[in-house]
C-alpha cells in the first residue's frame, strides 16, 4: 500500500481528518502551520485523510512553486515515516494526479469514498456535491471536470494556467458574495441520498466552512454529519478518531501556548 512503509514506531490506532487548508504562496503562515502539523502531530497517527482543497488552486503536478515543493517533501517525509495519507480532490485541487502521489507517497481517493471505523460505515466527501441548491456551481463543476477540458488545460503553459487560476479565484470570491448561505450549504436531501446510496451512518466532509456536528435520524436509525473546519493562518483543526472516540483538536503555530 502506498505510504505504508515499514516503521519502527508502533501503531497508535489514530485516524486524522482535515480539509480546506487552501495552501497558497499568499498565505505563508498557513503553509508553515501545515508543515508543522505534518512534522509533529500527523506522525503520531496511523492514517491521515485530507478531504479536499489542500491547495487553493492546483494547476497541475508540474507546478514548481517553492512552497508547494516544500509541502510535497513534507508529505513524502510523513508517509515515509509510516503514516498512510489519502487525499480526496476538492473543488480547488481536483487536478492533483499520479505524479503528485508518486512524489509524496499519498493515495488519491475517490469522492465520495467509504471507510469502516470501529465497525461504522463512514462516508468521506469533500462536500461540494452536497450543495445541490447551487445549480450554477454544479454545472460549472461538470464542465471543468470533463476529461477533455482537463487535458486541454494541462497542455497550456504554467504561466497561462496560473493566470487562469487567478481569474477563477477572483470570480469565485465575487460569486460567493452574491449567493445566500443556504445556497452554499449542504442540503439535507443530498445528505440523506448519499448516506443511503453508500449505506453509511456517518458522513464527514468539508467545503462549506461551517464546522459542526449534526445528529441525524436517517431511515429510522441514528446518524451523524461531521463538518470539518477551514484552516486559518493562526489556527487549524484536526478531527481525531481513536478506539471509537471522536475529538476535535486545535492545530496551533509553533510556540503557541496550549
Amino acid at each position: 500500500m502506498i505510504g505504508s512503509k515499514a516503521s519502527d514506531r508502533s501503531e497508535s490506532g489514530e485516524t486524522l481528518f482535515i480539509s480546506d487548508l487552501h495552501l497558497a504562496p499568499e498565505h505563508p503562515a498557513t503553509v508553515r502551520l501545515f508543515l508543522h502539523f505534518l512534522a509533529r502531530r500527523a506522525r503520531r497517527a496511523d492514517r491521515l485523510y485530507i478531504l479536499g482543497d489542500l491547495f487553493d488552486a492546483w494547476i497541475g503536478d508540474d507546478d514548481d512553486t517553492p512552497c508547494y515543493l516544500e509541502v510535497r517533501a513534507a508529505l513524502r517525509s510523513l508517509t515515509g515515516a509510516g503514516t498512510v495519507c489519502t487525499l480526496l480532490p476538492g473543488n480547488r485541487d481536483f487536478l492533483l494526479g499520479r505524479a503528485f502521489c508518486r512524489d509524496t507517497g499519498c493515495t488519491l481517493g475517490r469522492d465520495p469514498t467509504v471507510i469502516e471505523l470501529a465497525g461504522i460505515q463512514t462516508l468521506l466527501m469533500h462536500g461540494d456535491l452536497l450543495c445541490t441548491a447551487d445549480l450554477d456551481y454544479l454545472r460549472f463543476r461538470r464542465q471543468v471536470r470533463n476529461p477533455l477540458v482537463k487535458q486541454l488545460f494541462r497542455w497550456k503553459s504554467l504561466a497561462a494556467r496560473r493566470a487562469i487560476a487567478e481569474g477563477y479565484r477572483r470570480h469565485s470570491g465575487t460569486a460567493k458574495t452574491e449567493k445566500t448561505a443556504v445556497l452554499m450549504d449542504a442540503q439535507p436531501t443530498a445528505v440523506a441520498d448519499y448516506l443511503r446510496r453508500f449505506q453509511s451512518t456517518h458522513l464527514i466532509h468539508g467545503h462549506t466552512h461551517r464546522p459542526a456536528d449534526h445528529q441525524l435520524t436517517h431511515d429510522g436509525q441514528a446518524a451523524r454529519r461531521t463538518v470539518l473546519a477551514q484552516w486559518q493562518p493562526e489556527r487549524g483543526e484536526v478531527l481525531v478518531h481513536r478506539a471509537g472516540v471522536w475529538q476535535r483538536e486545535p492545530v496551533l503555530p509553533t510556540g503557541t501556548p496550549g
